[in-house]
């Protein structure tokens, strides 16, 4: 037992450690994926059985990401592209940012970092996780991923500081393998990765050896290649970092195994590099290499990336599909994760040289007029590669008609939501009877969370009452439904409940869920009050979205304390009473002892200014010195000063005293004067420590695996602000153990 909860305790904190400052969480599985990507998986998913695919949920907003990377410089495309591939603004148009490189346009970053436009099997590779996997990676892979360069099947020499030309035993895939294994990086990665820097000529000017003032210095992947206006500005930059890693400290230099003077050096080296610098700290797609929108840093995003080639992950991605279709690994058991951002357009985004003029709006249903299949492209030609194909008859909805020069091709949505691009002559429309309206209504159009209910649906005319219509929440959140028209309550608020026909004829109708009040958590079952106190009383209505959170205070003896409308409660006499919380809805009623004690001046009971006092609640101690002699040195006062566990035990001086622990103050014949109870933020266990354990309790309460009391859910409040505990105070916990707050 105790194994098992070790390493429950681990994974948790696994669990939480990977989560980034940004909030980007990851999912497995493609029924997690928002419904814009699911099609494409599935497709992939069908033909590669073995493919695993996890979603990256980064939080963060689209144009934001999109203002972020839209900067000059920091996106390049080659000079030679179109205008519609680059940035056009007077002054920023066409200036050389490299030799041949220029800012791309804000299209060409859209149409790049829209994870959709590659979800093909071909462009996801993109995606693919770059860790090395041992005992998976051979030689005869790595050959095959070099064949068509000079670095195929060839052994390895160089030159060296002297000038002198060396001859290794070893061929370039044993030193990319070696080096694989000492970074932990995939061997097929980084021969790709050389294959597009320094591909396919050894005469590279990176590998060369030969550079005027850098000679006998090689970088295989243009690390530190920066961008320069100067003649081979990027390569010397590059060879600048082969030679002293551009001013790098001994510690960072033996790292990276600098000066790269020999070509396993800079192979291994460098490799270290990338993985230290990207793979192993998250950054470990090629995707998340060349845009910077989620790591393991917790640091700032989009400035940490390896390339600036906007379509480098496009080109290095088929560039390793060849070598796994030559290799026959495809069918190998692969892993990729896919950035999914906020408020993405609702269709993938254009590749630049798509042209708006080519193309007029549509929205008319068609099918494949095909003897077998069709191919759905990823663009309108037959260059562009095929997402998934289509059979006859299968029914699409055109949204662009191609009225291009030449050959035509339409822009179309399949039933699975796939965007692609089909053969116009092998489209055809649907002649039948058109939707001309719909009446949608329910029995009650507010219904309770966890209700389910059924939307009646009337469709105009009689003819098209067979057409399948396809039903959406507007906020699924609140309110789910299904292809059906069920509806089923999630949480309070208000939705949208929409029915549309094949032809973009609606029909909507409003609904509201309503939460019932379910408990009322008060923080405390006994409160102790001077005579003239005040204390603010604090409920916590569950659950967070119940509907109506309103609230009644009852006290049974006005005479020894007072209670009003907003939890105010005022020491009146000397006595005992009761105070009823009543929630309005539920009639969900709690009761808070209540205990009023004599004023006690202040030269007789006096506490440290550090300790922060809400009626009987003491909080604000260090969680190193709990010892009940450390406690005590906080309080002056003439009396006897008695301390008990959460059991009501008595501590000795040398124990440690936590949440729930009652510090009293006993007068004369043993009379308990006051009585207060210590809160100790993160220690929900009641014994005086804020460590794991805390964490395990704390997680299997929020699971509601097995509930704690009131003032263990109060400490576990990290926050601080009143409210139930959740992952958040979680992370906080988790955080303050690591030493990070």
């Amino acid at each position: 037992m105790r194994k098992l909860t070790i390493i429950a305790i681990i994974f948790f904190l696994v669990i939480i450690i990977n989560t980034n400052v940004n909030c980007a969480y990851t999912v497995t599985g493609i029924e997690n994926f928002p419904e814009q990507y699911i099609g494409y998986l599935q497709v992939l998913k069908n033909k590669y059985p073995n493919w695993e695919f996890i979603g990256l949920y980064t939080e963060l907003d689209w144009n934001y990401v999109i203002e972020n990377e839209n900067i000059f410089g920091k996106n390049l495309v080659p000079k030679s592209y179109t205008d519609e591939w680059k940035n056009t603004k007077p002054g920023e148009y066409n200036v050389e940012v490299d030799s041949g490189w220029v800012d791309s346009s804000k299209k060409a970053v859209e149409y790049a970092m829209d994870p959709r436009n590659f979800l093909n099997e071909v462009r996801v590779f993109q995606f693919e996780v770059l860790s090395y996997t041992e005992n998976m990676e051979e030689l005869s892979t790595i050959e095959k991923i070099l064949y068509g360069t000079e670095f195929y099947n060839k052994i390895v020499s160089y030159i060296n500081s002297q000038g002198q030309t060396i001859t290794m035993n070893e061929k370039y895939a044993d030193l990319i393998l070696k080096a694989a294994k000492t970074s932990k990086v995939s061997s097929y990665h980084l021969a790709s990765r050389i294959k597009q820097e320094v591909g396919p000529f050894l005469s590279h000017s990176s590998i060369s050896g030969t550079v005027a003032g850098y000679e006998a210095l090689y970088n295989f992947y243009n690390i530190g290649a920066t961008s320069s206006s100067e003649p081979m500005g990027a390569i010397i930059n590059g060879l600048k970092y082969a030679r002293d890693g551009k001013g790098a400290s001994e510690s960072i230099k033996n790292k990276y195994l600098i000066p790269w003077n020999t070509k396993e050096r800079a192979i291994t080296g460098g490799a270290i590099f990338i993985g230290s610098s990207y793979i192993n700290i998250g950054q470990n797609t090629i995707y998340l290499q060349k845009f910077h929108v989620a790591d393991n840093n917790n640091g700032e995003l989009f400035w940490h990336q390896y390339m600036t080639n906007v379509l480098a992950p496009y080109s290095e991605s088929n560039i390793i599909y060849k070598g796994y279709l030559n290799s026959n690994l495809l069918n190998e058991k692969m892993t990729f994760i896919i950035p999914i951002y906020n408020n993405m357009p609702e269709l993938p985004c254009k590749r630049p040289n798509i042209l708006e003029k080519d193309y007029v709006k549509d929205n008319t249903k068609v099918y494949a007029n095909v003897t077998n299949t069709l191919n759905i492209r990823s663009g309108p030609s037959t260059t562009y590669e095929s997402i998934t194909t289509v059979t006859k008859n299968d029914i699409m909805t055109r949204i662009e008609k191609g009225i291009q020069n030449g050959e035509l091709w339409d822009r179309v949505v399949l039933e699975n939501g796939i965007v692609g691009y089909a053969f116009q002559n092998y489209l055809q429309e649907i002649p039948k009877e058109q939707v001309t309206q719909i009446n949608l209504s329910i029995d009650k159009t507010t219904i309770n969370k966890n209700e389910t209910a059924q939307i009646k649906v009337q469709i105009l005319p009689e003819e098209a009452k067979d057409e399948k219509l396809t039903f959406i929440s507007n906020n699924p959140n609140i309110i789910s439904v299904d292809e059906y028209g069920n509806i089923y309550g999630i949480q309070s608020g208000e939705a949208t409940i929409i029915a549309r026909a094949k032809n973009g004829i609606e029909g909507r109708i409003d609904v509201k869920v309503y939460t019932k009040v379910e408990d009322i958590i008060l923080g405390i079952k006994d409160l102790a009050i001077q005579e003239g106190e005040e204390y603010i009383l604090k409920p916590i209505v569950l659950p967070d979205d119940a509907s109506n959170k309103n609230l009644s205070y009852k006290v049974e003896n006005s005479e020894i304390a007072r209670i009003d409308s907003g939890g105010k409660i005022l020491g009146i006499k000397e006595g005992l009473t009761v105070i009823n919380v009543t929630s309005e809805d539920s009639k969900i009623e709690k009761k808070l002892n209540v205990k009023v004690i004599k004023k006690i001046a202040e030269e007789e009971l006096k506490f440290d200014d550090s300790l922060i006092i809400q009626g009987n609640i003491i909080s604000g101690f260090d969680d190193k010195n709990m010892e009940v002699e450390e406690i005590k040195k906080y309080i002056t006062t003439k009396y006897v000063i008695k301390i008990e566990n959460d059991k009501g035990q008595e501590l000795l001086n040398n124990q440690k005293a936590g949440t729930n622990s009652k510090i009293k103050i006993i007068g004369e014949n043993q009379t308990v004067i006051a009585e207060f109870i210590i809160l100790l933020y993160g220690d929900v266990t009641g014994d005086g420590k804020i460590n794991s354990i805390d964490l395990l309790v704390l997680q299997r309460h929020i699971l509601e695996i097995e509930k704690i009391e009131e003032i263990y859910q109060k400490a576990g409040n990290m926050r601080k602000n009143d409210k139930k505990p959740t992952t958040v105070d979680l992370l906080l916990i988790q955080r303050y153990i690591l030493g990070l707050l």
